[in-house]
């Protein structure tokens, strides 16, 4: 079992990698974050017309805004832009680049700084974190994504409970599975009861 604590020693014992971000005053998504949200998703970054749009998961091939519906985590289907009224059902929203944009090998070049996003995980309480892809995951875990399962992550002490969700992606369409989405909204309706 990894503790948070433990997490955050290896992150910060580490020297600045690619997977640190610079100081950058860019923010490509601003966090749509609150105190005790139910479940906050992570993505790895903000896809680009995400980022030109403001509004998280906004290309029409993206399957996340369909797939949150169809597992009962919303009870309609919302449209990109109006993530922010998630927040009033307890849903939040992150990535764990904040500074670039694109496919992953574009906008993972202005690095990430996952201390900053385990710092903001440690501030809001979430109950549950989802990350909304195995690279998304394997950032934070620092391990490579193919030694990362889908699905409910091991507990850690003083951390959210994770999952990793298959990609809602169109470019990660060979990899997708409704499973681990369906997973983590049994988990989710468990939580509010």
């Amino acid at each position: 079992m990894l503790s948070y604590a433990l997490h955050m020693q290896a992150v910060t014992d580490k020297p600045r990698t690619s997977h640190s971000a610079p100081h950058s005053t860019m923010n490509r998504l601003p966090d749509q974050l609150q105190d005790h949200l139910g479940l906050v998703f992570v993505g790895t970054a903000a896809g680009q017309r995400s980022a030109d749009l403001g509004h998280y998961y906004a290309h029409p091939g993206n399957r996340f805004w369909r797939t949150i519906h169809a597992v009962g985590l919303t009870q309609r289907r919302y449209q990109p832009h109006e993530f922010p009224a998630l927040l009033d059902l307890g849903i939040g929203f992150t990535d764990m680049c904040k500074a670039g944009a694109g496919m992953d090998h574009e906008a993972l070049k202005a690095g990430v700084d996952v201390q900053a996003f385990c710092e903001k995980m440690r501030r809001y309480r979430p109950a549950t974190v989802a990350f909304t892809s195995k690279k998304a995951a394997s950032l934070f875990y620092g391990k490579p994504t193919a030694r990362i399962a889908l699905g409910r992550q091991p507990p850690s002490d003083d951390f959210p409970t994770v999952f990793v969700l298959a990609s809602p992606s169109g470019a990660a369409s060979g990899a997708w599975s409704l499973r681990p989405w369906r997973e983590l909204a049994d988990h989710v309706r468990g939580e509010r009861t």
